[in-house]
């Protein structure tokens, strides 16, 4: 149990809020205390709010994925393989004269 005496200005403030969140005290106060808590507490990273690192991303990758310039090829390698429509082997290639505009 836990007892406070409070200034006229803070009480008209704890009356204030209890009027408007419809709440008791006690239920406030535990909710103060609370949201003070954990802003103390260390902000998770992005990794753990996500739930970690995935286990089996990785596995089967090829050494050297680490270099942007691999990872470049790996993508592309992956999307023509996935998408070979869009990614024709052989280049069209358009001549443009001026007698046709």
């Amino acid at each position: 149990m836990l007892t406070i005496e409070l200034d006229k200005e803070t009480e008209a403030y704890l009356v204030e809020i209890l009027g408007r969140e419809k709440t008791t005290s006690d239920e406030l106060i535990k909710r103060l205390v609370k949201d003070r808590w954990l802003s103390l507490q260390p902000r998770q990273t992005i990794v753990e709010r996500r739930g970690g690192h995935p286990e089996h991303l990785l596995e089967d990758a090829p050494p050297g994925l680490s270099e942007r310039a691999n990872r470049k090829k790996a993508i592309a390698a992956y999307l023509e393989k996935r998408h070979p429509q869009y990614h024709p082997r052989s280049p069209i290639a358009f001549t443009v004269t001026m007698a046709q505009f």
